[in-house]
């Protein structure tokens, strides 16, 4: 039996010393490097995830689109489905291009609103931050497809006499949101580990989180309203951004429907 694992026999007998070697050079490279599967980025783990925002952020960059551009894809298809063919092309398309605006913009207003509360991160890396809290949200939403499919099957069809206040019309726009909101919130508390690493601090973490699940909250509504992923109106034509769709605002709608409960 050999005294040590640093110690070998020569051909005399003598024992010599011998440089130990690393036997996980592979697993510390792979771990380091940008997930190859889906499994290793919803991990999460916090080392790896700082690694590859402070250093790997072109690679980052590039895994986090694709996997937004074929989750929420694949999820904005789903919704368009009950409609018709075109409408799901069209969704499949604007889903993603609203979670990546989003992204844009939230990575800006991060970037300024964190130093504000206790982390210390730059534009750059907070607009891959966000980019993997986005990412790991379409993960969720393309999981969530077969579910959303079984749903939209199960509803009766959108016809010329469906209206936007018909009940299948309101169950099917709300259960759909909130699986977006689900993914949303799961994708940015996934992080929380990462933040408070960062941070040093479990109040500044969930202060950066909430600051962050603000700003996606209302520029993802402002987007959301003028791509309108959700909302079809059956007598219309299908098109990609109606003329209409630049006329008032998600909060302005809101306050006039509040309104009118109120006050009529």
């Amino acid at each position: 039996m050999p005294e040590s694992a640093g110690r070998h026999a020569d051909i005399r007998g003598e024992q010599v010393e011998m440089p130990c070697r690393d036997v996980m050079p592979a697993n510390m490279t792979a771990a380091s490097d940008i997930p190859q599967s889906i499994g290793g980025f919803l991990r999460a783990e916090p080392e790896h995830l700082r690694e590859w925002v402070v250093s790997r952020q072109a690679r980052l960059a590039g895994f986090c689109v694709a996997v937004i551009v074929a989750g929420a894809g694949v999820y904005g298809a789903v919704m368009g489905s009950w409609r018709d063919p075109l409408q799901a092309l069209y969704t499949g398309i604007k889903l993603p291009l609203v979670i990546l605006l989003t992204t844009l913009g939230n990575g800006l207003l991060n970037g300024m609103l964190a130093p504000l509360l206790g982390l210390n991160v730059t534009f750059r890396q907070s607009l891959s931050v966000v980019l993997m809290s986005f990412a790991i949200a379409s993960i969720v939403l393309g999981a969530l497809s077969p579910v959303a499919l079984f749903i939209v099957w199960n509803t009766p069809p959108l016809t010329i006499g469906t209206k936007l206040s018909s009940p299948e019309y309101g169950f099917l726009q709300l259960t759909l949101a909130v699986f977006v909101a689900l993914a949303g919130v799961t994708g940015n508390v996934r992080l929380v580990p990462l933040l408070r690493q960062w941070t040093g601090s479990a109040v500044t973490a969930r202060n950066v989180l909430l600051a962050w699940l603000a700003g996606n909250l209302f520029l993802g509504s402002q987007i959301s309203w003028v791509l309108r992923p959700f909302i079809w109106d059956s007598k219309r034509p299908v098109e990609f951004i109606g003329p209409e769709h630049f006329q008032g605002s998600f909060f302005e709608t809101i306050f006039n429907a509040v309104c009118r409960l109120v006050f009529s």
